[in-house]
């Protein structure tokens, strides 16, 4: 059996790599940070509902503790998670905007990664997906040429983009100081969500496909990458 943790599952990408990981034989505990929205998707999807809030250290511990009791152990963690702050022009931004950005993205990250590591390294082969974004590679922001052939809903936003450079960081420190586990951020793609206003350009199935992929690579999977659907995405 293996066991995996999603994020924010009740939803969008969440609830779809949940829905394509149950299929392929997966238990998965969806996470929700709302009980009635994560009751509801988990009884939809055939999962087990997860408590939690990726901001609050308690939630994150109780939800640990819940899982450690059922399960033992976690196969995969998709730190799906995330929220794409207030959009406005950078010069009205406060340190405040981008402190609540980062509380989800990437401090939550943290947080559950930290307080499920005990789980994943008590499975035979764990995994750890961060679900990033083309928008957080400083290669691509840093070249103008690159907005739209790599990233074609560039846009500069500066909690987001920051937000997920940092993640994707946190990707390769996590892949270096951990070798036992296989830990990769992934670009699902300008998928149409409620993050986005459902102004993205393909569909919850297809912005899924790179995360499932990744979560289902096995022992000889990619650790310490940053994937696109189609090619790696540079850093």
């Amino acid at each position: 059996m293996t066991t995996t943790v999603i994020t924010g599952a009740n939803k969008g990408l969440g609830f779809e790599t949940a829905r394509r990981l149950i299929e392929l034989g997966h238990t998965v505990y969806a996470g929700s940070r709302d009980a009635r929205r994560g009751e509801e998707a988990a009884k939809a999807l055939g999962a087990r509902p997860l408590l939690i809030d990726v901001t609050d250290d308690r939630s994150v511990a109780a939800a640990a503790e819940a899982v450690r009791k059922e399960a033992g152990a976690v196969d995969v963690l998709v730190n799906n998670a995330g929220v794409a702050g207030p959009a406005l022009p950078t010069e009205e931004l406060t340190a405040a905007d981008l402190q609540q950005v980062y509380d989800t993205n990437v401090f939550g990250a943290v947080r559950t990664v930290r307080t499920f590591l005990p789980l994943l390294q008590a499975a035979n082969s764990p995994a750890i997906v961060n679900v990033s974004s083309g928008l957080g590679s400083l290669a691509v922001n840093a070249d103008p040429a690159a907005h739209a052939s790599i990233v074609p809903a560039w846009i500069p936003l500066l909690a987001y983009n920051s937000s997920k450079a940092a993640l994707n960081m946190l990707t390769v420190l996590y892949a270096q100081q951990y070798p036992g586990i296989r830990v990769n951020a992934v670009d699902p793609g300008f998928t149409a969500t409620d993050l986005n206003g459902h102004q993205g350009t393909q569909s919850a199935e297809e912005g899924a496909a790179v995360i499932v992929a990744t979560a289902t690579a096995g022992p000889h999977g990619p650790t310490g990458t940053f994937l696109g659907a189609h090619a790696p995405i540079p850093w």
